[in-house]
């Protein structure tokens, strides 16, 4: 905003005519320093506007590479998962059959016990059989 000539002639009436001119000087001073400075200040953002999108475009590029990195290890635990169920298949699988061979010979154990106690406890009866017909024998 450039000093008008109504403000510069009021200055002039003011001050005079040397202290008029100063203070119109000083004021045009200023008012271009202003414009040095708007112009800094407009090539400051723009560099900053710059680094800002070079940043971002570096940011993505990083964010691009994580996901890439993600999907790798999404990928990866998809395969451990893929592992521990085959491997929990085959863990009951064996289990099954451990289980069906540990019962099998539980049970012909028993059976061979159970066996065992028949055929002694038939042995045992008939000797106490024996010995209590001997004992009505002589006791007659």
């Amino acid at each position: 905003m450039p000093v008008t000539a109504r403000l510069s002639h009021k200055l002039y009436e003011a001050f005079g005519e040397e202290a008029g001119a100063d203070r119109v000087g000083w004021m045009q001073h200023i008012e271009a320093q202003r414009a040095e400075l708007r112009e800094l200040n407009e090539l400051n953002f723009g560099r900053f506007e710059a680094r800002l999108s070079e940043l971002s475009r570096h940011m993505d590029a990083r964010f691009t590479q994580v996901d890439a990195r993600f999907t790798q290890v999404d990928a990866r635990f998809a395969q451990v998962d893929a592992r521990f169920t085959q491997l929990e298949d085959t863990m009951d699988a064996r289990f099954a059959q451990f289980e069906a061979t540990i019962v099998g010979r539980l049970e012909a154990k028993i059976e061979q016990r159970t066996a065992d106690l028949m055929k002694w406890s038939f042995v045992f009866w008939c000797g106490a059989v024996a010995a209590v017909a001997a004992l009505a024998g002589v006791l007659k």
